[in-house]
Order: structure tokens, then sequence, then C-alpha cells
């Protein structure tokens, strides 16, 4: 069989290149095997020795056994490389056997207080944080948003709800420190979280708290009337 190296393969093709271009979900478990192995031999690409690999462990089923001494029994699969797959195999093991009950619930302000509190009471600038949460308000992802101080210019709807369609989010949960320790909310800090509520209830995703982060103390804009 001819034997072919990785730059013989048009660029668009490669799968590193159409994994930037179309997501790992695209690729096949060839191609996602040979970004983990990322160099082949002087005889044959990496894509080939990511097929004789699969060949060897009848595909998935078996590789996700297979013992690092195995992996090296292949040409081409020195003990660096047995043990990053081994690695990747066993971090897939982890991610998939993560259980509902391990993701924290949000049942109350005080809920989201103490996820957050300790994080980011003694940060020196504002941050605009997000929680997203799913149906059983268990959170799916936290992310920051932007840092700075806050105004309804750079607090934009498109920011924050971008993310809540990407996680298949439910709702949402904004929140937000302040610096000074003070948690009162300022008149921004209110009409920012009367256009997102008004924004989520627009695309189906519902704003279901804003909370103002000070020095062991916060508010509650939805306790407060601003979350409707």
């Amino acid at each position: 069989m001819h034997s072919f190296l990785i730059r013989d393969v048009p660029e668009r093709e490669r799968p590193r290149e159409r994994l930037l271009q179309e997501g790992p979900i695209a690729l096949s478990n060839q191609e996602i095997l040979a970004i983990l192995l990322r160099t082949g031999t002087k005889q044959e690409s990496v894509l080939q020795l990511a097929q004789r690999v699969l060949a060897k462990f009848d595909g998935l089923l078996l590789l996700k056994e297979a013992a690092i001494e195995e992996l090296c029994t292949i040409k081409g699969i020195g003990e660096a490389k047995a043990v990053e797959l081994s690695a990747a195999i066993e971090l897939g093991r982890r991610i998939h056997s993560l259980q509902p009950e391990d993701r924290y619930v949000i049942r109350s302000p005080e809920d989201v207080s103490n996820y957050v509190m300790e994080d980011m009471r003694f940060l020196q600038q504002e941050h605009f944080d997000c929680l997203y949460l799913n149906t059983k308000n268990q959170v799916l992802h936290r992310k920051t948003v932007f840092i700075g101080s806050l105004n309804a210019s750079i607090c934009h709807p498109r920011e924050i709800f971008k993310e809540a369609f990407r996680r298949s989010a439910a709702s949402v949960i904004c929140l937000h420190n302040h610096p000074s320790g003070d948690p009162s909310p300022s008149r921004e800090d209110i009409e920012v979280t009367k256009r997102l509520s008004e924004a989520g209830k627009l695309l189906g995703i519902e704003l279901l708290d804003h909370i103002i982060i000070g020095d062991r103390k916060f508010v509650s804009l939805k306790e407060q009337g601003y979350v409707i």
C-alpha cells in the first residue's frame, strides 16, 4: 500500500484543520486519534498509524481498556504516545461518569452567594459572571462575560444568551461584584437587570436573578423586584 504523509493531505482536510473549521463532532474516530498521536512514522502518516491502532483494538471498543504495554507493541507508538492516549481515554471516562448530582444546585440567592462569595469578594475589579442552569437548576457552566465597570453598552444580552444557547441552558443567573464591599445596587445595575430580564423573556431563557456580591454580603435584585 502506498504510504503518504500528513503534508500530502490538502490542508483543509487535515484533522486539526477540520476540527478548527467544523468542530470535533465532524471528525471520525481515526481523525480524533490522529490528533492525539500527533505524528506518524517515516513510513506512514499519522492517519495511517491511527487506523492501525483502531484495527488492532476493534475500533474504540477495546481501545478504552488497552494497557500502556499493549499500546507500545504497535509500531510507531512509544511510551510517550501510549501514556498520552491512556490519559485521554481516562479523561473521557471520567467526564462520561459525571453524575448530575455532582452539579451544584441553586435553590436560593444564598446558594449563589455560597457558590461564588470566596471567589469574588476580594476582586479588585468588577467581574460580571453568568451561571447557566438546566431545568433542575443545576449549574451547567460558569462564565466571566466581562471585567470592568458595569454599563449597558458593554453588558450586551447577546454575549450572555449566546452562551446559554451553546450550553442548552434553561435559565441564567447573572452576578457581579462590587470591589468596595458594598453590594447596594446602582442605577446602572438596575437598568442592566431590567434589560436582561426582558431579553430572557423574548428568547425563552429565563433570567432567574442578578446578584451583587460584596464583602460577605450580597443583594438579590430579584428579591428587590427588578427581575420579573
